[in-house]
């Protein structure tokens, strides 16, 4: 696997996707259970009957059965995994800096199992560090269509 020092933005470059399309392999997948919808509803107070509400998801939503909360499929983001196909090394610290854009493109019936992947989409020296730039898209396994689609940046100081 290629390394590249975190402050080396010419060579950095190298890892930045060419085109929209190009796209790094797809995570390890994870299944979105009601039980896992529960526990973020719990956590965050958003109790929605959409999310909950089996009996009442069947009869009067347009899905059918409950649906993740958006931000919920968002999260888990660190469920997937990504095989490394690259390493940034040299710095002192890494941060999540960020978030650019979140669109909730489709929704994610409980049972539903989900994968991502991402592409570098940009990397840039910062006044704090370098910017990297991360274009990612969570999908329902065998979805062509998105649920999730983000940027998010991480900074390396």
């Amino acid at each position: 696997m290629k390394q590249y020092r975190f402050d080396d933005i010419a060579g950095l470059q190298e890892i930045v996707a060419k085109d929209a399309n190009d796209w790094g392999p797809w995570s390890n997948e994870f299944t979105v259970t009601q039980e896992v919808i529960q526990r973020f509803a719990d956590l965050t107070n958003d109790h929605n009957w959409i999310h909950l509400d089996v009996e009442r998801c069947k009869k009067e939503s347009p899905f059918g059965a409950p649906i993740a909360h958006g931000f919920l499929t968002l999260v888990l983001m660190p469920q997937m995994r990504i095989p490394p196909s690259y390493e940034i090394v040299g710095y002192r610290n890494s941060v999540n800096y960020g978030v650019n854009k979140v669109r909730f493109t489709g929704n994610v019936p409980a049972g539903s199992t989900i994968h991502q992947r991402m592409r570098v989409a940009s990397v840039e020296a910062g006044p704090k560090g370098t910017q990297v730039t991360l274009a990612g898209a969570i999908h329902i396994v065998g979805n062509e269509r998105p649920a999730v689609i983000y940027e998010m940046v991480m900074l390396y100081m």
